[in-house]
């Protein structure tokens, strides 16, 4: 590894640790209510959490657009939009990427559900979903299940994009029944 890549980690790793990190119990977490948010999609139409009140939401952070674990995700999603229809679900994804990248990300897998852009990661930092390393901001791959009366139902902080679909579907429908 050259030394001024292995000096900018070191260097990045001494600054993350001066800076607290929000703790899980400043976190959403199931029973609470979810953080309002008004986002633009691809197509810059401004889109808010309370547009899909009475439904379930799947909203889920993701990295980037057109990478390997992003794009297995989005497509795991869209290959299950009819499941997640009959349970009266809406799939929705924020990254901090914008709306032209969004807008071909979702022409090029054909990923019928609004992707929001978040470019300065405001509304993943209230979902405790922004992986900030100074230089390079990402959303980190969580998900936060939604109940049809905007209450956090599940968080999903750790997320395997070929199973998350199925997951979901299954958390849905047992708690769809309680």
């Amino acid at each position: 590894m050259a030394f001024g890549l292995r000096l900018f980690i070191l260097t990045s790793l001494l600054l993350a640790s001066m800076f607290p990190k929000p703790s899980l119990a400043d976190l959403p977490q199931p029973g609470s209510a979810a953080p309002a948010f008004s986002l633009p999609d691809a197509d810059g139409k401004m889109r808010k959490l309370s547009d899909w009140r009475g439904q379930w939401v799947v909203l889920y952070f993701y990295p980037r657009d057109n990478t390997p674990g992003c794009t297995v995700e989005a497509k795991n999603f869209r290959d299950s939009l009819a499941a997640f229809a009959a349970l009266h679900a809406q799939v929705v994804g924020i990254s901090l990427d914008d709306g032209e990248s969004h807008r071909a990300f979702a022409e090029k897998q054909s990923l019928p559900f609004p992707l929001l852009s978040d470019p300065g990661g405001t509304v993943a930092e209230r979902y405790g979903s922004l992986s900030n390393m100074f230089v390079i901001k990402l959303a980190k791959r969580q998900t936060y299940l939604i109940d049809p009366d905007g209450r956090i139902a599940k968080v999903y902080m750790k997320v395997d994009p070929a199973e998350h679909a199925e997951e979901l579907l299954a958390d849905i429908r047992r708690l769809a029944t309680r």
